[in-house]
């Protein structure tokens, strides 16, 4: 748990975008706890596609050949099959 002022935030406010762990914010001058604030946690977007598309979604090994893969697709609807 890190600890830090709300001067602090107001300074940085990328701390609470770039969060990993829960921050626990004080009052520098009373020395209260003021808030906890904890990471949002970020869903997979597969889990929020439509039903029928839920189980289409494949598993990609290599980015680099799904992308020459896609790009070759592409170009065979555009200019037609090429050898």
């Amino acid at each position: 748990m890190i600890s830090i002022s709300v001067a602090d935030i107001q300074k940085n406010i990328s701390l609470l975008t770039k969060m990993t762990d829960i921050i626990e914010v004080v009052d520098k001058r009373r020395k209260i706890k003021v808030a906890t604030i904890y990471p949002a946690n970020h869903t997979n977007i597969v889990e929020k596609l439509a039903g029928k598309y839920k189980n289409r979604v494949k598993k990609i090994e290599d980015l680099e050949e799904a992308k020459n893969l896609a790009m070759t697709k592409a170009m065979e609807e555009k200019y037609g099959k090429f050898n």
